[in-house]
């Protein structure tokens, strides 16, 4: 239906001052000039006709005036409560922009004007709705948003019968979702976390509160904790829950979650701005442990927390000033005892704190970014070493490298590499990258094209940390890599505990069948050493050889292996 948009009375009448604001003083002048009109007509013809003496006319025009401003009187009283509607249904939609009331309009009148009011009261109810979901509900997930999950939370608090209950506040955290989700599409993400969503509320109670935060955070308030075991089931569950995969689009996604816990004791007065910094700290410390942990709340997980911040202030420009160092560990083949290959790993030489652990400052890299150009510099710088070292007449050996999350999800990875291989004059054989199962199951279709991409350059292609992650045999002979690395947890006890031992002769079992040397980190002992050797592992890296150092002081091992070389007969 086309509409009439015409308004020019209305707008010339709008245009005078004293008419502008009030909708009701237009109807009122067009009425009283309407109303008048007949009698400015008898009154003109009363001057100019000769018709009637002065006396009849003025006795005409003295009833016609008053039965005029009677009629007047009259048709303007009955037309300001005609537009009592209109006026009514004004002032609602002004006091509900104002106040955020809802309307208490008529909905019985079948007119124009009744149509007006019970619309506008049926619109603005809807719209209520609306607004209430957009301000407390996530449109993604369909849970309460922080704002919904503070104010249920502190209702609750507030209730004296709750003065003597332990409330338990959780924060749930995906783990390594920022890199998983750039190897996800964005559709398929937000699928995740709504499958998330409705996994984690399968498992509260009537009485629990549940909440999506931002990114992959969710929380849950459990009311009225019985004892410190159920908030410990309740995170076992929750996590349990979770490992399960989830079913994306045809795709099976396998997703490990951390949980920080905090819990407001009876009569303790924490807000709950409080509460959820505090299951931050923690989640923060739950994450710091490894995959799938939950972490209670202390103060000195703050302090930690603090330290990690000005850690973070600090890493900034570190490259910049030349802080950043490039140590070497070297890998022994096990048979003969020669160097087969250095691991370039970097440091951090603080100007105060001295040499930082990177196991303080790598995670803040990944996290805010900075792992990309410090990758890149610490490929550049060790491809130039290992090049260095060839052209000093040492035998030429493998530089290992390790490939961050973010760097392999970078889209010119491969060109990056290149560009560096001829910079430093490398040969591609010369060099070795070091992946971790856990990020390339996040898009094995990307992972594996690139992963294809790198070995057809003829660079040397190593699962680290194998063992730790959650990927099936199937999904490993699709990765083209030359290397398996045990990790450390299991070298570490491998000659005490039945267990390591027996996971580590299924991987050099598994190597061996796949054709893929094999080499165990962590060797620290001559009866691990011992152990590795019978059992056929190729090569060895850990203290026992040598712990991480400068190049300066890898050159005389390289040369005392160079010289031995030299005399085995050829």
């Amino acid at each position: 239906m086309k509409l009439n948009h015409k308004l020019n009375l209305y707008s010339f009448l709008a245009s005078f001052p004293l008419l502008k604001k009030s909708y009701t003083a237009k109807i009122m002048l067009v009425a009283f000039l309407g109303t008048h009109i007949p009698l400015l007509t008898l009154l003109l013809s009363f001057v100019i006709s000769n018709s009637y003496s002065l006396e009849m006319a003025i006795r005409v025009m003295l009833i016609a005036l008053l039965a005029t401003l009677a009629g007047t009187a009259a048709t303007l009283y009955a037309l300001h409560h005609l537009l009592k509607p209109v006026i009514l249904t004004s002032a609602t939609l002004q006091n509900y922009l104002n106040t955020k009331t809802l309307p208490e309009l008529p909905t019985n009148f079948a007119d124009e004007a009744g149509t007006l009011m019970a619309d506008t009261s049926q619109t603005l109810y809807k719209l209520d709705e609306l607004i209430h979901y957009i301000s407390n509900y996530d449109d993604l997930t369909g849970l309460p948003n922080r704002d919904l999950f503070r104010d249920r939370l502190h209702k609750t608090l507030s209730q004296p019968e709750n003065n003597q209950r332990f409330v338990a506040v959780f924060l749930l955290g995906i783990d390594d979702f920022t890199a998983m989700s750039h190897g996800l599409e964005h559709e398929t993400t937000n699928l995740l976390l709504r499958a998330v969503a409705q996994r984690l509320s399968l498992c509260m109670t009537q009485t629990d509160i549940l909440a999506y935060l931002s990114g992959d955070e969710f929380a849950i308030a459990r009311i009225d904790i019985i004892s410190f075991e159920s908030v410990i089931k309740l995170s076992q569950m929750l996590l349990s829950t979770l490992s399960k995969p989830f079913s994306i689009e045809g795709k099976l996604i396998h997703i490990t979650a951390s949980i920080g816990i905090t819990i407001n004791g009876i009569n303790e007065c924490n807000s709950i701005d409080q509460l959820l910094q505090q299951a931050h700290i923690a989640l923060y410390q739950a994450k710091q442990q490894g995959r799938s942990k939950y972490q209670f709340y202390s103060p000195e997980i703050n302090a930690e927390l603090q330290e990690r911040i000005t850690l973070e202030n600090e890493l900034y420009g570190a490259l910049v000033r030349n802080e950043m160092l490039v140590y070497y560990q070297p890998l022994i083949d096990l048979h003969s005892g020669q160097i087969t290959a250095m691991e370039a790993l970097v440091r951090w030489q603080h100007p105060t704190l001295g040499l930082v652990s990177p196991a303080k400052f790598i995670p803040i890299a990944e996290a805010n970014g900075l792992i990309l150009p410090i990758g890149e510099w610490v490929l550049r710088t060790a491809c130039a070493q290992n090049r260095a070292w060839q052209l000093a007449g040492f035998n030429p050996i493998r530089i290992s490298v390790n490939l961050s999350a973010r760097q392999f999800e970078l889209p010119n990875l491969v060109e990056i590499v290149s560009q560096i291989l001829e910079e430093t004059g490398l040969q591609v054989s010369y060099l070795e990258l070091e992946v971790t199962e856990s990020f390339l199951m996040a898009d094995m279709e990307r992972s594996v094209k690139t992963l294809k991409q790198l070995r057809e350059l003829g660079i040397w292609l190593a699962l680290d940390d194998f063992g730790t992650g959650y990927s099936s045999l199937n999904y490993l002979k699709r990765f083209p890599v030359n290397m398996l690395k045990i990790d450390r947890s299991f070298v570490q006890d491998v000659t005490s505990n039945p267990d390591s031992a027996a996971v580590t002769n299924a991987i050099i079992a598994l190597a061996k069948s796949l054709r893929l040397n094999i080499t165990a980190e962590g060797v620290e002992t001559q009866e691990q050493l011992d152990y590795l050797k019978m059992q056929g592992c190729d090569e060895g890296q850990g203290y026992y050889f040598s712990c991480p150092v400068p190049a300066d002081i890898i050159t005389p091992m390289l040369q005392k292996t160079s010289q031995q070389m030299e005399k085995i007969p050829a």
